[in-house]
């Protein structure tokens, strides 16, 4: 059974497909989640947290945007705006402890191999988090 963390990672691989421009997100998820054994709790989880991004989409990337210092949100690499997406919902919309949130943030771009990404995903979830 998957965990917390897992959960949030398969949202993360489902935002990177969904701006490449995948046809079939909703078919995707639930391959997706079946492959990686995301079920039960994590299931009801994973899916609400794919949702609410996506239902917020324009005032999540808004928000992002206006937290970029050095670049606009169309110059970051899609993981790192997946990764984003993800903790500026939860900090906005759920009751997830902030330094949790921003912690899975940090953890979910080493997943993906892209420990340089720490420092951005930290500066713009750490500022949306004291705004």
């Amino acid at each position: 059974m998957a965990t917390i963390h897992q959960a949030r990672n398969g949202v993360v691989s489902l935002l990177y497909a969904y701006d490449l421009g995948s046809d079939s997100i909703d078919e995707l998820k639930h391959e997706l989640f079946e492959e990686r054994k995301i079920r039960n709790k994590q299931r009801v989880f994973a899916d609400k947290l794919f949702d609410g991004v996506m239902q917020n989409l324009k005032y999540i990337d808004d928000l992002i945007a206006e937290h970029l210092t050095d670049r606009t949100l169309e110059e970051i690499g899609k993981i790192e705006k997946a990764v984003l997406r993800v903790g500026v919902y939860e900090i906005r919309f759920t009751a997830t402890d902030k330094p949790i949130i921003i912690n899975e943030g940090l953890e979910l771009v080493k997943d993906f191999g892209l420990d340089e990404g720490t420092k951005l995903i930290n500066a713009v979830l750490d500022s949306i988090e004291r705004k």
